[in-house]
């Protein structure tokens, strides 16, 4: 009876335990990213395959990166969907190409959403340190206070105006 009150009491401690981490802001945070960039992800592969290989196939006069392939049988096939039809195993270097086209335009996505955010911190950075003085230190206590003080609330010593 013992051994099933204490399997009990440590169910609890590790279910307790995972609530404490599933709760924790950060791992909250993490699970919001992920599904923005899961949505993210599909949005820029629609962009690679809907529009963007298209105008390179017009550029290029019919080029199709999803059609280069390697069948490994030996037999030449129209399509790759025509291969993979017959069961021939393929190296499919089209989709390669057309994933890294894919994850390059992810990375200047991201790329200029960071520089975005840097520019504007770096602007409220600026404006914080090109507002006007509010505080001073005390030159004995070397507490904060008002600028316009004549007298440290915290040392009560009398400050000189230039100080």
């Amino acid at each position: 009876m013992a051994d099933v009150k204490g399997a009990a009491g440590k169910a609890k401690g590790l279910f307790g335990e995972f609530k404490q981490f599933i709760m924790r802001g950060n791992v909250l945070d993490m699970a919001v990213g992920v599904i923005i960039g899961g949505a993210f992800g599909a949005i820029v592969t629609s962009l690679v395959n809907d529009v963007i290989m298209p105008l390179i196939s017009l550029i290029t006069g019919g080029l199709d990166f999803s059609n280069w392939f390697v069948a490994f049988d030996g037999k030449q096939y129209a399509t790759l969907e025509a291969a993979k039809e017959a069961g021939a195993a393929t190296l499919n270097y089209g989709v390669l190409i057309t994933t890294v086209i894919n994850f390059l335009i992810v990375a200047f996505c991201i790329f200029l959403v960071v520089k975005g955010f840097n520019k504007a911190a770096d602007k409220l950075k600026k404006d914080a340190e090109e507002a006007p003085a509010t505080t001073k230190e005390c030159p004995y206590c070397k507490m904060e206070i008002p600028i316009e003080a004549t007298r440290c609330g915290h040392c009560t010593s009398q400050l000189d105006k230039t100080a």
